[in-house]
Formats: C-alpha cells, structure tokens, sequence
C-alpha cells in the first residue's frame, strides 16, 4: 500500500508545492490532511503559470490526480469555492476533487474571533493569519464544531450553529464589543455555499482505502510545516493543528502501515512567519540578502518572511520525529554570490553546547547558535540538472546537510520552476 508523506521540515514556505507538483504525474492521489487557508502553495508550471493555492491540494495541477481534502482540514467554504472559480477560470479540471463530509467548517464567528483576540493580546500576540483556523480547531476539540457534512442538512446546520452562537455572541459583545452574528443570515450563507459544495463531498476514508488495496500511489500533503506542529513544534507559537507524519494518519484517516515513505521539504536557509522564536534569524545584510533574492513574503499573508541560515539542529530534528526518508533541499539558488554560507550545527544554552532540540521554550528562547562556515560559490546554477553541473562548493554544502540531518538529499531546487531541480535520487 504506497502512501507517501510530503511535509515541511522547518516552519513552513519551504516549497512544498513545487514538489507536490513535481510528483502529480506519478501519483494517483493527492490528499491535503491538515491546516486551513492559513496556508499557502505557489506553483509554477513548466509554461511559466503561476498559481497560488490555499486550500485545494496542489495535485489539482496534475491532469489525472484525484484531489481530497481529508478530515484534518478546517474548511473556509466562501475562499474554497473562490478558488475552484479561479482554476476553472484558468482551464484547469477540479470536478476531480473530494471533500471530506468530516472535515470542520470555519465559520464567520471563528474568523471574527481570532482577529479580536489577537488584537487584544498585543505584543503577547501568536502571529496568526486571522482566518479562524485556531477558534475552528478549538470549537472541534470543545465538540462544538460544525462539519462539511453538516451542509446537506440545514436542520442540523441550524441547530449547532444555534449552539455554537449561544457562546460566542456573548463572548464577542459582551468582552469585545463587538457586534453579534445573526443566525438566519449565517445559515443563508452557507446553504448557498452547500449547494455548490455537495458534488464534491464524499466519504473520503474508503475512497482511499479502496485506493490503496488497488496499489494506487497516494500522496498526503501537508501543510504549514513540522515546527509549527501543535504537539512538536515551538508551541504556543504554532498552528493549531499537525503537519508532521503523525498527523498525515489522523487527518486522512489512513493506517500508518500504509506510509511507505516521507520526503520532507526544507530550504537551503530557514525563513519564519509571524512570532516565535527563531535561532538563526538574521537582522543584517545578509538577512535583507535572503528576503530580497528568495522573494520571501508569505503567499496567503503577503507578510515579509523572517530570514536566517539553515538550522541543522531543527532539520535534524525534523528528520528523526517524521521518519524521512528522503530531504529535498529547495532554493538553493538563492545562496549564489556568498563568500561564506554558514550552517546552525548546534546551539550555545547558558553556555554549555547543545546538539538537540532543548526540552523547554525558555532554552529554545535563549539558544543561540553555533555556525559552521562552509565556502560559498559564484556561479549561476539555475541551469543545473546533474549535481556533476553544480559547483564544488555548492555541492560540498548539499552533502554537510545530508551528514549533519543523518538523512539523505535526493533533490535540490536551483529555481522556482517545476523542472529547476537536481535530482539525486528518485523520489518515485
């Protein structure tokens, strides 16, 4: 049963996309498993289209994929059908995608909430893209969520709405003095959405059940990335839901006998969105260097990426609580023209070294790092196709990645394209 795991290996933007792309003519399934439109996937075809996708899995690129969006997945209907418009608009087929009947409804009191509340907590605040992700999560754990499946039956629609109202109006006037949600005017909204939606609502459980009797290659996406993970990553500065291979079982409802392998997705330096702490970030030339050339700025916030130099501890540890396999290494482009280009091989707590991850968010907050300098190269290598084209240096800097994660490298991205990558061994 091949089920493969693509996840991000750092705080998420890594490119995953790209390569959910680059593998969509080989998979038959293309599942995104968790996170909401909080998220974002750019991806470039080989004529030059550039299409940025939020919550539609990014299979919906490929010609022959089935696209789901599973259970794990908070879905914000009103931005969905926005984009299944936009690819269609554009010529590209969506009457291939399922959508889990259990996958939660963010609803416009969870966006209404979570701008509030970040608002409200100030210099303290998480950093959030305010489009009701965290509330939609909370109300799910709390049993108080509604479902996609929830659309095929206004009674019920009606009923949790109610419910879910009774609470939050208060919250929302009494503690923000904010202005109540009208009932009748919610559930008009999302019958409308219900009745463009139904086509595409299924039992997405079986279907890839089913899928992976027939031996058919699914391929579970995930989104944000393994340190914004709400139980592995640098809590409370994470999404609320998770993105590591863990999360892939939950959020697909698949058994994790199935996965036989898990690429994960990591930079060739690190980047950041929104607060938190971030050991290697850069307030200098060089972290204006890596914005401006690998156009960092969030593709669902438009927010500008905090920068720094890759993190082997946070790869390394990465690659131990996922169980990857395989490590793609994108932008490294972006590195060209540096006299020296420095690697995080650990960090300095109190003044004793560190090679792990620290156990508390006090040391994680006051690690600071240790570098080592590795030459840097000159050359153009966006033309690159076989790591014997890369330069020497560049290439030296790929394999202390591959020892220092004690994971192997098997594609590196020399640009944003489909088709600008080193492959060094086959994915599939």
């Amino acid at each position: 049963m091949p089920a493969i795991v693509l996840l991000g290996a750092q705080w998420g933007d890594e490119g995953k996309g790209k390569v959910t792309d680059l593998l969509g003519e080989r998979v038959d399934y293309v599942v995104r498993y968790s996170g909401g439109n909080n998220a974002g996937h750019t991806v470039i075809t080989p004529d030059g289209q550039k299409y940025a996708l939020h919550l539609m899995p990014s299979g919906a690129l490929s010609p022959n994929a089935i696209i789901v969006i599973g259970n794990g997945v908070v879905v914000d209907p009103k931005i969905l059908l926005q984009e299944i418009d936009g690819l269609n608009e554009r010529g590209v087929d969506v009457s291939r995608l399922r959508i889990s009947g259990d996958a939660h409804l963010i609803m416009p009191h969870h966006r209404a909430l979570d701008r509030v509340v970040e608002r409200y907590l100030g210099s303290s605040r998480i950093g959030t893209t305010g489009r009701g992700i965290g509330p939609a999560y909370g109300d799910k754990v709390a049993r108080m969520g509604i479902r996609v499946q929830d659309l095929l039956d206004p009674g019920i629609l009606r009923k949790k709405l109610e419910l879910a109202l009774r609470e939050k109006n208060q919250i929302l006037f009494k503690v923000y003095n904010r202005k109540a949600m009208d009932v009748d005017a919610v559930v008009e909204e999302y019958l409308g959405y219900a009745e463009r939606l139904k086509q595409y609502i299924a039992e997405t459980r079986t279907i890839l059940w089913d899928a992976l009797d027939r031996g058919e290659n699914v391929l579970l996406e995930g989104a944000q990335a393994t340190m914004l993970d709400m139980d592995h990553g640098t809590y409370p500065f994470v999404t609320s839901s998770n993105p590591t291979a863990g999360g892939a079982c939950v959020g697909a409802g698949i058994p994790p006998t199935a996965i036989t392998k898990v690429i994960a997705v990591s930079k060739a330096y690190t980047t950041r969105v929104g607060s938190g702490p971030f050991p290697t970030e850069l307030f200098d030339e060089f972290g204006q260097h890596l914005r401006k050339i690998g156009h960092e700025y969030g593709t669902t916030t438009g927010r500008e990426r905090r920068c720094g130099w890759f993190d082997a501890v946070v790869a390394r540890y990465a690659s131990r609580l996922n169980g990857v396999t395989d490590l793609v290494v994108t932008k490294l482009d972006v590195l060209s023209g540096l006299e020296k280009v420095p690697i995080c091989v650990g960090y300095e707590i109190d003044g004793e070294r560190v090679d792990d991850m620290p156990m508390t968010q006090t040391d994680f907050h006051h690690a600071k790092p240790v570098y080592e300098e590795l030459d840097g190269w000159w050359e153009d290598i966006s033309q690159a196709r076989t790591e014997a084209e890369l330069p020497k240096n560049a290439r030296r800097y790929i394999a202390r990645i591959e020892e220092l994660c004690n994971t192997r490298v098997s594609v590196v991205g020399v640009g944003p394209g489909r088709d600008e990558n080193v492959v060094r061994h086959q994915l599939i």
